[in-house]
């Protein structure tokens, strides 16, 4: 009996890339990575930031810069593209194989129009005339969910939103029907509801041309719904690959493990999230052994002189990078690599014996699970900030020289928010929505436009310059980029200490509070005088944090502390924030775009929609039982790292982008996107359309408002 092994469309072997820096050093990104790619499957790639993701991809296709040096095998059809003349391979790129960048905006040519640039994809592989390249131009824009194709093409790429942008870049790509579709963290920059239509877009793309998808991205849940298998990189190597779901089931790896051990889930908030200690080494001081093994908690002494190739259950020690199990040019090798489950580390075999979560081979921090300092149910507790009906509008201005005002951005048009002592509240929204401008609405400590703030009890309208300057040590924020909001030419141990001078606190009492705030935020108090750009993004974030908790606030205001670090780094800066909360009875205002992170943190929910409160409650009733349908929609668009339960799940896909906040509009803002209101009839759509609905409860003293006139 003879076993046909079918060849791979793609077969990438021994593929390494090593980067030239300006003083001759050689610095390697990509160390011995195989691949196999099946016509019609799609292959999600995953690993933290500078694992060697999108360098992989960008040297399948020969778009690295000229200091890269590219060696080993990447075969299309058996043809080699390494190696091969820029003119054959600028043939390649487009027609058989065709990328979507992380970014388009910058990936499109800014001075020229959509339309221009998607013609001119497809007379460069095609013979096409000018009026039948923009007929199918404006075809591939409907298919990817663009409205008005025809008008759509006349646009320039700044006059998208960018999520019109993406599905613009992937119209673009399936073009000339391309066998292979490398997407490099599409959905990256967007939010969850948009990006859930660029991945329904993808799937479309993928159904209509019948082409493989290489999809390189962060997000696990993304992967888990989208992969039919999965290639984890870390230190520039695949260190596991396997079928979606069995990987996600029983990883052989303990970086794997800990991945899906570090992201918080949507479907569950369990206890503190499984970090992974430590940070990545530099990629040109690698140590010798395991790349993993000083973040290992399952390290040996064997795993420190050899690294470990990638094998099954026996593990492959002492073999170099790829050429281990599965790494092979033989169709063996082949099947082995499509159908096995590899993994690089030496206990393989026993953690898939064994089978064990991510918190039973991680040390996880104890959290406290109610806040120690704030005894006693919510109702009893203190307000700490009372916000009822805020507005801010921001003028429309018009002219180079002499500007006219000629309407009016209605940024906050209705927000309403009630922080107790030692709570969160979770601020959600998407792109928009008026999150920032709430903040900075709340941070002014000054008379609002309308509406009333209180911040522990006293209205801010009322308050003079000196009271606001005393309020304020009671209110810090903690910015997104914690590099951008420490000073770099500061010690850190300085930047501590700054918020306290400001205050005119005594010498001795700074001296004494900066190494306690430092240890507080688990960083080493003798690390005082180094930089920032000495430390991790994570460490940088726990310094944000120490700088905030200085002057021992009651209320922290955290803009999105998490969104820039990776998923291993996020989970410790989490359970700090958790155990800070439990042993000073802190009280967040958190705002994020991750509704998994919210799930996880957050005791209460608001959710913003065009610069109004549309839904408010405690968190698990809001996510469990949903009254809007903006909400329901925003749940339904978070994935969840669980390929069985995530192909279960239900999408509610939002029609096109939220409207501009430049019209008060009458009735329901979210009308225009609305399921419900689309399948009401005639009569009964009157009451949406001029009836603004009030934030209300399904029974009174409950915690739970919403603003819609069919809750249910």
């Amino acid at each position: 009996m003879t076993t046909t092994v079918e060849t791979p469309l793609l077969a990438v072997r021994d593929l390494r890339v090593d980067f030239t820096g300006p003083r001759g050093a050689t610095v390697p990104a990509v160390r011995g990575v195989d691949l196999s790619l099946r016509r019609g499957e799609t292959l999600g790639i995953v690993g933290e930031s500078g694992s060697g993701k999108s360098v992989t991809a960008l040297a399948v296709l020969g778009l690295l810069p000229g200091t890269a040096r590219v060696r080993g095998s990447v075969a299309l059809d058996g043809k080699e593209l390494v190696g091969l003349p820029g003119r054959e391979l600028a043939a390649v790129r487009g027609r058989r194989v065709a990328m979507v960048f992380q970014d388009p905006l910058s990936a499109f040519t800014p001075v020229y129009r959509i339309g221009d640039q998607i013609v001119e994809a497809l007379r460069i592989h095609q013979r096409l005339d000018k009026p039948s390249a923009r007929e199918r131009a404006a075809e591939l824009l409907d298919l990817v969910g663009i409205p008005a194709p025809a008008r759509a093409l006349d646009s320039f790429p700044h006059e998208f939103s960018g999520g019109m942008r993406q599905r613009a870049m992937i119209a673009m790509a399936i073009a000339n029907d391309p066998d292979i579709l490398l997407a490099d963290e599409p959905t990256t920059a967007l939010d969850v509801t948009i990006q859930a239509q660029v991945l329904d877009v993808l799937r479309t793309a993928r159904r209509e041309t019948g082409a493989a998808l290489v999809l390189v991205s962060h997000d696990l849940g993304v992967i888990a719904g989208m992969a039919d298998r999965v290639a984890v990189m870390y230190a520039g190597r695949v260190v596991e690959t396997a079928g979606v779901d069995e990987l996600f089931a029983a990883p052989r790896h303990p970086y794997t493990l800990g991945l899906i051990g570090a992201v918080p889930r949507l479907d569950g908030r369990g206890g503190p999230l499984v970090p992974i200690p430590g940070v990545p080494a530099p990629m040109a001081e690698l140590p010798a052994g395991c790349p993993f093994a000083a973040r290992c908690p399952l390290v040996e002494e064997r795993c420190r002189t050899a690294e470990p190739g990638l094998g099954g259950l026996g593990g492959a020690a002492g073999q170099a990078p790829g050429t281990g199990a599965g790494a092979g040019t033989g169709a063996g090798a082949d099947a082995d690599a499509a159908d096995g489950h590899l993994a690089a580390c030496v206990r393989a075999g026993e953690l898939a014996e064994r089978r064990p979560a991510p918190a039973e081979v991680y040390p996880v921090p104890p959290v406290p699970p109610t806040p120690t300092a704030v005894p006693g149910p919510r109702e009893e507790r203190p307000t700490v900030l009372s916000v009822n009906g805020l507005t801010k509008t921001f003028p429309l201005l018009k002219g180079t020289v002499f500007k006219r005002r000629i309407g009016e951005v209605y940024a906050v048009d209705g927000v309403e928010l009630d922080i107790r002592q030692g709570e969160t509240l979770g601020l959600v929204g998407e792109s928009g929505s008026g999150k920032s401008t709430t903040l900075f609405e709340l941070l002014r400590l000054a008379r609002p436009e309308s509406g009333r703030i209180e911040l522990l009890g006293r209205d801010t309208a009322g308050l003079s310059r000196g009271d606001a300057h005393r309020m304020r040590s009671h209110l810090q924020i903690v910015f997104q980029d914690p590099m951008a909001s420490l000073d770099p030419r500061m010690p850190v141990g300085d930047i501590v200490a700054e918020p306290l001078r400001a205050q005119r606190g005594d010498r001795t009492e700074i001296a004494r509070r900066v190494p306690e705030l430092l240890r507080q935020v688990g960083l080493d108090p003798a690390h005082a005088v180094r930089y920032p750009h000495q430390f991790s993004g994570g460490q940088r974030q726990r310094i944000s944090i120490a700088r905030a908790l200085a002057v021992r606030p009651k209320l922290l205001v955290l803009d999105e502390p998490v969104s820039a670090l990776d998923v291993s780094i996020q989970a410790g800066v989490l359970n700090l924030l958790q155990s800070l909360k439990a042993e000073l009875g802190l009280s967040y205002l958190f705002v994020s775009h991750d509704l998994s992170v919210i799930r996880h943190l957050a005791d209460r929910v608001s959710v913003m929609y065009l610069g109004r409160t549309v839904e408010q409650g405690e968190v698990s009733a809001v996510f469990e039982r949903p009254r809007h349908p903006y909400t329901r929609a925003l749940l339904s668009a978070v994935p969840v790292p669980d390929p069985a339960a995530e192909r279960a799940r239900h999408r509610i896909l939002l029609a096109g982008d939220p409207p501009s906040p430049t019209a008060r509009r009458t009735g329901c803002p979210f009308r225009t996107r609305c399921p419900v209101y689309a399948g009401l009839d005639a009569g009964v759509r009157t009451r949406c359309e001029s009836e603004a609905p009030p934030l209300t409860g399904p029974a009174p003293g409950l915690d739970h408002q919403a603003a819609c006139h069919f809750p249910e």
